[in-house]
C-alpha cells in the first residue's frame, strides 16, 4: 500500500460532506493544502489512461483530504466523456502521427497533449461544482502570477492570460463522496500536431470569437521568465499548492495496472461515436453548458431512447436521467417540453436551464 512520508496529512470536516455535488457548502477553504502523490519513477512517460487511473486509485484507496500530482505524455488526445471521436478528431491524422487516443471519464472537449504540456490531477472529497472549481483554478492562478505569468481565471473552467489566450482548461468529475479535478496547462506543444488531431465544431469556436484551435490558445514558455522550464514549473505547482506528500508502492502500481485496462475497452473507448443516424437529432452551443446533442430514437411517435453527447459537465449519470424523463413520451414538442419541465433532467448538466433544454429540443420540429 502506498507510504506516507509525512503523518500529518490535513484533516477535513466530514459534516461538510455532503450528498449532492451541486449543493453549496464551504469546502473551498478545506482543499489546500493538498498532500502530493509520488509516483514511482518508472511510471513517468506512462499512457494517459495509467494516470487517469492513479486519480481513481487515490480516490478510492486514500483517507478523506485533497491530494495532488502531476504529469507528462506523449503526444495524445484526451476526449471527453460524452463526445463523438469521428466529429472531435481528425482519427486517420492520429493514427499517421503515432497520436494517442484515449477517453476520460470528466465532461468537458477534447484536448491535445504532449511533452510539453503539464497534467495536474487534484482528488477531493465531494461538494460544490462552482467552488471546487474556483478554488483550483484561482490557487492555480495564484501560482503562475507568482513566478511572473499574468493569468487570470475566465470562463467556466479556464485559466488565460490577461487579454490573450488560454493556457490552462480543467475538468471534473464525481465518484463516491469524492471529487476529481484535472487540468492540461501549455508550457508548449507542437502545434502542427494540435491543429491536426483536434476539429472542433465551428460554433464552438465562433462563440469564442477565433477561427482556429491555434489561435485560441496561449504558451507560458513566452510568459515566464528565462530558467523556468516544465521541470521547475511542477516543482512550482507541488510547492504553491501542496503540503507534505504520500508515495505510492510497487503493490499499489499493480492495483492501478486493474483500472487502467477498462479505459482501453472498445465499449468505453468508441461507445459514444455513433454508429447509425438517430431517429431525430438537434445540436447548440449553450452558453455556460457548452455544446449539447441530444439524438432521440422513436417508434410510432413514441420516444425509445435518448442518447447525448457534447462536451458540457454532468452532475450526475445524465444518459440515464434524461432516458428516465423521456422514454414513453409521446414525440411532439409540448410533450417533450412538459416531461422536461416535470422531470428537470437539466439538472444533470452543469450550466443547463429547463428554457435552454426545452429551446434546443424545439429545434427537432424546424
Amino acid at each position: 500500500m502506498m507510504h506516507k512520508k509525512h503523518k500529518n496529512v490535513p484533516k477535513q470536516d466530514p459534516k461538510a460532506d455532503l450528498k449532492s455535488p451541486t449543493t453549496p457548502h464551504p469546502m473551498a477553504e478545506n482543499i489546500f493544502p493538498a498532500t502530493f502523490v509520488e509516483l514511482p519513477p518508472h511510471c513517468d512517460g506512462e499512457r494517459a489512461a495509467f494516470y487517469l487511473a492513479v486519480e481513481e486509485y487515490v480516490a478510492s484507496h486514500m483517507p478523506e483530504g485533497s491530494y495532488l500530482f502531476t504529469w507528462q505524455l506523449s503526444p495524445t488526445v484526451v476526449m471527453g466523456r460524452n463526445q463523438d471521436a469521428e466529429a472531435e478528431i481528425d482519427l486517420a491524422f492520429c493514427k499517421a502521427e503515432g497520436i494517442d487516443v484515449i477517453r476520460r471519464k470528466s465532461g468537458g472537449g477534447s484536448i491535445f497533449a504532449d511533452r510539453g504540456n503539464i497534467m495536474t490531477s487534484l482528488v477531493t472529497r465531494e461538494g460544490a461544482v462552482e467552488e471546487l472549481f474556483h478554488e483550483y483554478a484561482s490557487n492555480m492562478a495564484e501560482c503562475l502570477n507568482t513566478l511572473g505569468a499574468e493569468v487570470e481565471v475566465s470562463g467556466r473552467n479556464d485559466i488565460c492570460m490577461k487579454g490573450g489566450g488560454k493556457i490552462c482548461g480543467n475538468a471534473f468529475y464525481h465518484m463516491a463522496k469524492r471529487n476529481i479535478v484535472h487540468g492540461t496547462m501549455l508550457y508548449d506543444t507542437d502545434a502542427r500536431m494540435m491543429r491536426g488531431a483536434l476539429t472542433p465544431e465551428r460554433a464552438k469556436l465562433m462563440s469564442k470569437g477565433v477561427k482556429s484551435v491555434e489561435s485560441r490558445i496561449a504558451l507560458l514558455k513566452d510568459t515566464l521568465p528565462h530558467g523556468i522550464g516544465t521541470t521547475e514549473l511542477r516543482q512550482s505547482i507541488r510547492e504553491h499548492l501542496c503540503k507534505g506528500s504520500i508515495s505510492l508502492t510497487e503493490e499499489d502500481v499493480k492495483r492501478i495496472r486493474e483500472i487502467e485496462g477498462g479505459y482501453y475497452a472498445p465499449s468505453f473507448l468508441w461507445g459514444k461515436t455513433r454508429r447509425s443516424e438517430p431517429s431525430h437529432h438537434c445540436q447548440a452551443r449553450i452558453e455556460g453548458c457548452g455544446t449539447l446533442a441530444i439524438a432521440f430514437d422513436t417508434k410510432e411517435e413514441k420516444v425509445m431512447s435518448v442518447a447525448l453527447s457534447g462536451d458540457y459537465f454532468e452532475l450526475g449519470d445524465a444518459h440515464a436521467v434524461f432516458n428516465n424523463a423521456f422514454a414513453g413520451c409521446t414525440f411532439t414538442k409540448e410533450a417533450l417540453a412538459k416531461h422536461a419541465a416535470e422531470h428537470t433532467p437539466n439538472r444533470a448538466i452543469r450550466g443547463l436551464s429547463t428554457d435552454a433544454l426545452c429551446s434546443l429540443m424545439e429545434k427537432l420540429f424546424e
